[in-house]
């Protein structure tokens, strides 16, 4: 197996930027035996065969879903989504206030449901917000969850998770065992599929780009080509927002963390360049191989 899960690290590595450790073969087992059952395969030793073919680029494709789709849930360690509301909100109300308009993105969106979470505030905050318009994009690699967060059907275990019984009673509709989101909640996030080691600069300039819990399973030259592609995402008054273990120390000198904000960074006013800028694409509009691919979460 050792041949075959080697193969299999690098097929990932490449494909998706996900990094895995020997010691994740139980993680592999437990996502890549139901793949491999559902397509009439004996085991993984068959999968991974199967995937090293020509010609099973939708095989490799349901591999690559399997291993990069993670759990989300509403509110997600809420202290982002109170700097959302206390801090970055207000700011861009102020600073955008000629043009009315702002742009969030949330990379490795999953099922959804932390962009919806930052539209259930907007609404929440209509009265300050008014006519001022707000587009929020929401990317993963998975076609899987991409389908689920544009239905905003979730199961009470899911709805339970982090989110306000008032909110529930506000925005959802309960269909049986199941709750859905409310269609003028649903209809302020786009979705679309993303693949990060591909050129994203054509989803243009955000303001506040949410992208947590996605570098911890990175090494560290592909959390340096991220950074250094977001970077020149966001103006210099826009917002990173990371996960709580993560951190763009060591990594990129074009970010500092926004005061008494954790997980929040803005760009170095004396900064030129991020550090290592050596994520440039190919003339084939590619990224490097080590770049990441904006999808689920592990």
């Amino acid at each position: 197996m050792t041949s075959e899960y080697d193969f299999l690290k690098k097929f990932l590595k490449s494909r998706s930027g996900l990094v895995l450790s020997d010691e994740k073969q139980y993680l592999v087992e437990s996502r890549l035996l139901p793949v491999a059952r559902r397509n009439n395969l004996n085991g993984l030793s068959e999968l991974i065969l199967a995937i090293s073919k020509a010609g099973s680029m939708s095989l490799q494709s349901d591999v690559v879903e399997a291993m990069t789709t993670n759990e989300s849930f509403f509110f997600r360690d809420k202290r982002p989504f109170e700097s959302f509301r206390n801090v970055m909100l207000p700011h861009l109300l102020d600073a955008r206030k000629t043009r009315r308009s702002a742009r969030i993105w949330c990379a490795a969106a999953s099922t959804g449901q932390e962009p919806y979470s930052l539209s259930m505030y907007l609404k929440e905050e209509k009265a300050k917000v008014g006519t001022f318009r707000f587009e929020i994009i929401g990317t993963d690699i998975s076609t899987e969850v991409l389908e689920k967060a544009r239905t905003g059907i979730y199961s009470q275990f899911e709805v339970q998770r982090g989110l306000p019984i008032q909110m529930l009673l506000k925005y959802f509709s309960q269909q049986g065992e199941l709750w859905q989101m409310a269609p003028e909640i649903r209809a302020m996030v786009q979705w679309r599929k993303l693949n990060l080691l591909e050129n994203f600069s054509h989803l243009g300039e955000f303001d506040i780009i949410f992208c947590r819990n996605v570098l911890i399973y990175f090494d560290q030259q592909t959390k340096i080509d991220v950074l250094n592609r977001i970077y020149r995402q966001l103006p210099d008054d826009g917002f990173l927002v990371l996960g709580a273990a993560e951190t763009v120390v060591g990594l990129t000198d074009g970010f500092e963390p926004y005061p008494e904000l954790r997980g929040v960074y803005r760009k170095k006013k004396t900064a030129t360049q991020p550090l290592n800028s050596r994520s440039k694409l190919s003339n084939t509009g590619r990224a490097p191989a080590q770049a990441l691919v904006g999808g689920s979460r592990l």
